[in-house]
């Protein structure tokens, strides 16, 4: 029996390996080139919104058994190309620990001149140094970076396997979605903090208290109570929000439309 850590979760989860369960479906049973590109169109926002559940189960895992979480990751890996412990890595133990410093930032949006990273080089940093900045973080982290490698493997072996048995379908079902939602995830981050280099957390993070922003991507626009404390889950982080927002500057709050759409 699959037992969560929160309630919360269930209705995502379950939504998602639905989604999950779909592109099976659709992978063993569609054989036309074009159907697969419909399909991947189709599926890039949806795929693109996962990430923020993938990001929020490496914060605080959904079960309470390792290896139910495990499973999990592979499903969530190949709706988003973030597998097992990358964000564990990359994210909670590189750059919410240093995003108050642009020197080691991992996700650092501020050039060594001291100018602005432009989104289109930041998303392309992010993305294709994402695996490597993990692995250097992992050397400090050895059992997280020993089940980064491992299971990493595990879905490389797995994404040959589903490309020797249907080249086609893989590409459109697995492998691009993958690559794009990797993507995706490192554009939508470069709203988070970008423009504020401070030593105040309470000034750092850009927040977005849209609610339908907020409803697609679990709370990630509290980002302010996220960087704060990044262990409170999701859905606690709107209370932790009330209890701090004194000491976030007007600055730091996003209200323009294409800001609602960038995070």
């Amino acid at each position: 029996m699959y037992v969560f850590n929160f309630s919360a979760d269930k209705k995502p989860v379950t939504i998602i390996l639905l989604f999950s369960l779909l592109d099976f479906i659709v992978f063993f049973s569609v054989n036309s080139i074009w159907l697969f590109v419909v399909y991947w169109l189709l599926m890039i926002i949806p795929k693109g919104v996962i990430s923020a559940w993938n990001h929020h189960h490496q914060h605080r895992n959904v079960f309470k058994k390792v290896w139910h979480n495990h499973l999990l990751e592979f499903f969530y890996g190949l709706h988003t190309g973030a597998t097992t412990n990358l964000w564990v890595l990359h994210h909670n133990f590189g750059h919410h620990r240093n995003f108050l410093d642009q020197d080691k930032d991992q996700s650092c949006w501020k050039k060594k001149d001291g100018g602005t990273k432009s989104k289109i080089g930041y998303t392309l940093e992010v993305a294709f140094t994402s695996f490597y900045r993990a692995y250097k973080v992992g050397l400090s982290f050895p059992k997280q970076q020993k089940d980064f490698i491992l299971y990493g493997n595990i879905m490389l072996i797995a994404l040959l396997a589903f490309a020797f048995y249907k080249p086609i379908g893989a590409l459109f079902i697995f492998i691009l979605p993958m690559m794009g939602s990797l993507m995706y995830t490192s554009w939508a981050t470069y709203g988070h903090h970008v423009g504020l280099d401070t030593p105040d957390e309470f000034a750092a993070s850009h927040n977005n208290l849209t609610p339908w922003y907020n409803v697609l991507t679990g709370n990630l626009g509290y980002h302010t109570a996220h960087h704060h404390k990044q262990g409170v889950h999701w859905s606690e982080l709107p209370a932790l929000h009330e209890k701090i927002k004194d000491k976030i500057p007007a600055k730091c709050y996003n209200t323009s439309f294409f800001q609602r759409l960038a995070g």
